[in-house]
């Protein structure tokens, strides 16, 4: 059974409590104590708080891919 992550759609809102801006990037992670190699989860971040939710996670040795979220253009 796979639990790949579908694409967020590119409206969606930054996943940082209290933020509503428009999330730009998506950051595909996973706790390896609990979930197998195949099951991530994906948060969506605006351009504000993608290091911090980035951060948040590598900082709990958790495997963390930040990416452009499609429908998206990633800034220059």
């Amino acid at each position: 059974m796979s639990h790949a992550p579908s694409e967020p759609a590119a409206d969606a809102t930054c996943s940082r409590a209290g933020c509503r801006a428009d999330a730009r990037w998506r950051i595909d992670w996973r706790n390896p104590r609990i979930h197998s190699s195949d099951r991530t989860k994906t948060w969506v971040a605006c351009d504000e708080h993608r290091d911090y939710l980035r951060d948040f996670l590598a900082a709990r040795d958790f495997p963390v891919v930040v990416a452009a979220l499609a429908g998206t253009e990633a800034p220059r």
